[in-house]
């Protein structure tokens, strides 16, 4: 057994940077490197794609990040752990394999599945959301349940150099090798709840090290745009110690951890995950030198019967509009803007939303007295069930040029099939994770 254990998140979602990975693969003396890059609707997004190609419907920078890595997480034995599958782990593996191939070296690849339980699903199971058949929300084009450690720890039992996934819940990619290192069971709920304190720490990756924290002359963090990913050096018993690169810009500290800790968290003292409902109100956080905290104290007790199942449904599309008044009056105008278009798209879209960004377009009203903004870009959105009557807004947009109040400029127009998401609850034991092993 290892008397400490270094894990570092490279990505806290699909879109994040590339580097912070690069540099934690490099420099941050890991024995795991997490790519934490799928969400409800990245799962449902990926499904689609899947179902238009079932040569894809893995993440879209699952072969940016593995060239950029793979040289690197072999010269220095480091193990990933990633959710790329998304909703097609054994091609992604499958194309693991083939950039290892093109780059010279041999690789073994675990790919789990077992998550997508769409074939399962009846749609008459009650959506958590709304009370309703999950049916009620649309036409049904995936269901995810996430998984969690029992599905990651026969993977990490194989010799593979990457174990990748579809759906598992964030914290359990990172209590999986704490599990597996040192050997904890998966009966020890106490040391489960700490072991997902230190995956909910780590999971957004930057935002633990001053991303989302930062807000300029109030809580300054320096060489933001350096941003550096987080590692955590973890003990047997589940003591953690974070940190990030020297070198690299970002801030850590009690505030940043605190704010993260509770990112998300409806119910502190019970946080459900596939492994353990986790109690976070015995969290300890404390500074333990520059830009290093220590956190203990994390608590659980026995993993649900159920597992959360994510289901995306074809919710339509929506039409956007946008333009940009600018000026003495720029509000005056916009708003003469927006009743133009309400009063010509009132029948076709009951629901019209009309935002005046740069005034009330986020808190939608006023807060005491302030000064008229000196521009204002409108923009006007609705849904509909087809593209063509989505179109419609745009059109009605872009027509305000020569239609519309003085001044107008910058049109544009947009039209989106949209995903919804709703969740449901499934047996856990209707559900089945397989590893599948593939090398070069």
């Amino acid at each position: 057994m290892k008397d400490k254990l270094r894990i570092g998140c490279g990505a806290g979602f699909s879109g994040d940077r590339l580097e912070p990975a690069i540099i934690l693969a490099e420099k941050g003396d890991l024995d795991y490197l997490v790519l934490e890059c799928l969400a409800e609707r990245t799962i449902a997004l990926a499904q689609k794609r899947k179902l238009q190609d079932i040569s894809k419907g893995y993440d879209p920078l699952l072969e940016r990040r593995i060239e950029s890595l793979l040289l690197i997480l072999k010269r220095n034995n480091v193990r990933l752990i990633t959710n790329m599958g998304a909703a097609n782990p054994i091609v992604a593996a499958q194309v693991i394999c083939q950039i290892a191939s093109r780059l010279g070296i041999s690789v073994r690849v675990a790919a789990i599945t077992g998550d997508d339980v769409f074939s399962q699903l009846t749609g008459e199971e009650t959506a958590l959301e709304t009370g309703k058949p999950l049916k009620a929300s649309g036409s049904l084009i995936s269901a995810n349940a996430y998984l969690g450690i029992d599905a990651l720890v026969p993977a990490l039992s194989t010799d593979a150099d990457i174990i990748i996934t579809g759906r598992v819940a964030d914290p359990s990619l990172f209590v999986a090798p704490l599990v597996h290192e040192f050997g904890w069971s998966q009966q020890d709920y106490e040391k489960l709840g700490q072991g997902t304190v230190i995956g909910h720490l780590l999971e957004c990756a930057g935002q633990l090290t001053g991303g989302y924290f930062a807000d300029p002359s109030k809580k300054d963090v320096p060489d933001f745009a350096q941003l550096g990913h987080p590692i955590a050096e973890v003990s047997p018993d589940g003591t953690a110690i974070f940190s990030k690169v020297a070198g690299t810009g970002g801030l850590l500290t009690t505030a940043t951890a605190k704010e993260q800790l509770l990112y998300e968290v409806m119910d502190p003292g019970q946080y459900i995950t596939p492994d353990v409902v986790a109690d976070f109100t015995g969290v300890y956080i404390q500074g333990a030198g520059v830009n290093q905290i220590k956190a203990w104290g994390g608590s659980g007790k026995q993993q649900p019967s159920t597992l959360k199942v994510s289901v995306g449904y074809a919710a339509g599309f929506v039409g956007e509009g946008e333009i940009s008044y600018a000026g003495s009056n720029a509000l005056g105008r916009a708003q003469l803007a927006g009743e133009v278009i309400k009063q010509r798209l009132k029948d076709s879209f009951p629901d019209l939303r009309i935002d005046y960004i740069g005034s009330t377009s986020v808190h939608r009203k006023t807060f005491g007295e302030h000064l008229a903004p000196y521009e204002v870009r409108l923009r006007v959105a609705g849904k509909a069930s087809t593209a063509a009557q989505a179109a419609l807004i745009g059109e009605e947009v872009e027509a305000l040029y020569t239609n519309g109040p003085a001044g107008g400029g910058g049109a544009r127009k947009y039209i989106n099939e949209v995903v919804g998401i709703v969740s449901t609850l499934i047996a856990r034991e209707k559900v089945h994770p397989t590893v599948t092993l593939l090398h070069t």
